[in-house]
């Protein structure tokens, strides 16, 4: 996930500090809630956790030396949902974003938080997109006759359609499937046009893809035991005027879906890259705004920097509890090739700030951080996370040495592992 925008800052967040956490499986087994059935499997009273594969092969990669030990002993598990572990678009890695068999498998990873991006459709229905104008890259809307409703339609090879959940009523919105986020702009057909996707992700899990609403969501997540993140995304000013009439109010029908549901504040972690819509659930919702994430967009490549101590001190002020970095920010790599905090993150944390960050398993790191892009832009030479399974080297720092309250991930199952292992809740 990567934005654009200062003006727009986010959500989320998990459960207590690193450094208070206890033992979580000590309590489920006291409880009788559990049971492991030796397969990387446990249930509890909210349901299964499947780990699945990858986490056992990305800890079988690692290097000799303590991390690795300490992991490889938990490998029987039990394992358990934890709120430290967020599902980024639900478990993107593999399955189509921001859809229900995305939300479902982010949970039976272990996810205790599921993320709805939060758009809108011209009849004014809140819907989980993560952009309000990327139909065209992650449903099969090009290849329908809805195409001709787009902003820009796909009209052939070298095209640049732009498709918006805006341009839809609610009823066409749900008429279309998720697919994984790519596209092929050489393509002569719309069906080739759907195509591209990277070939570190996968196709498999494509045949069925159900887009929701944020209603939805919220049912889907109650069922599957798991809180909710939604984040309310920017969009076309115009557009948020005509349909909403305002900004706030378009803030405001978020939280008031939430409210209309019965669901507890405290289940809810409101996000957004936009200052004003944080301040604004702060000031107006305050049960809900306690746990309001802000969203940090820093990106010094793209002229974004990070907030000064000043604005730091102002955010503080003016209620802000939750701030979210991406991964980047937050980790530098010594000239002895380790892995430490940043000043940015030293700084955050002493002016009293809960951190969350995003998002693991959103780049190909298979050769190494040096080919890896934005996420690993802090080891921009690979000397220190050199294969796949050195992510496990910059999730320890950032739980341990940073001190987050949580991780969003493409792929929850690779946070839930390590969660699970060091008792974080």
């Amino acid at each position: 996930m990567h934005f654009d925008s200062r003006a727009a800052f986010a959500v989320l967040i998990a459960a207590c500090s690193f450094s208070s956490i206890a033992c979580a499986y000590d309590n489920e087994r006291r409880d009788g809630n559990w049971w492991d059935d030796d397969h990387g499997h446990s249930r509890h009273a909210q349901g299964r956790t499947q780990l699945g594969d990858r986490p056992f092969y990305l800890v079988e990669g690692m290097d000799e030396g303590p991390l690795k030990k300490k992991l490889e002993q938990c490998e029987r598990g039990p394992f358990y949902k934890t709120d430290f572990s967020i599902a980024h678009r639900g478990a993107p890695l593999q399955f189509p974003e921001h859809t229900k068999e995305s939300y479902e498998a982010g949970a039976r990873q272990g996810a205790g938080i599921v993320e709805c991006d939060v758009t809108f459709t011209k009849d004014g229905e809140l819907v989980c997109r993560h952009d309000e104008c990327d139909l065209h890259t992650t449903t099969n809307i090009v290849a329908t006759p809805l195409n001709a409703q787009c902003t820009v339609p796909w009209s052939g090879p070298g095209s640049s359609p732009k498709c918006c959940a805006s341009d839809l009523t609610l009823e066409q919105f749900k008429s279309l499937e998720g697919k994984m986020d790519a596209s092929n702009r050489q393509a002569t057909t719309a069906e080739g046009y759907l195509g591209g996707t990277a070939s570190w992700r996968t196709d498999l899990y494509t045949s069925r893809g159900t887009l929701l609403t944020l209603q939805e969501s919220i049912r889907l997540n109650k069922r599957l035991g798991v809180k909710h993140t939604p984040e309310l995304k920017a969009g076309d000013p115009a557009r948020i005027q005509t349909v909403f009439g305002s900004q706030t109010n378009y803030a405001q029908k978020m939280i008031d879906e939430f409210k209309a549901a019965g669901v507890r504040p405290q289940d809810v972690y409101p996000q957004s890259f936009n200052v004003e819509d944080v301040l604004y659930w702060i000031r107006n919702e305050p049960s809900f705004g306690r746990q309001a994430v802000y969203l940090d967009d820093i990106d010094p490549g793209a002229g974004l920097p990070r907030l000064s101590n000043e604005e730091l001190l102002r955010l503080k002020r003016e209620g802000v509890r939750i701030i979210a970095p991406p991964i980047p920010a937050l980790l530098e790599v010594t000239s002895a090739g380790d892995i430490v905090p940043s000043q940015y993150a030293r700084d955050i944390k002493r002016f009293g700030f809960d951190i969350i960050t995003w998002s693991f398993e959103r780049a190909d790191l298979r050769n190494g951080a040096a080919h890896a892009g934005f996420y690993y832009a802090f080891d921009p030479t690979g000397v220190a996370v050199k294969k796949d399974s050195d992510m496990y080297k910059a999730l320890d720092v950032l739980a341990r040495r940073v001190g987050v309250r949580g991780i969003f991930s493409d792929w929850p199952a690779t946070v839930t592992y390590y969660a699970n292992c060091m008792n974080l809740r």
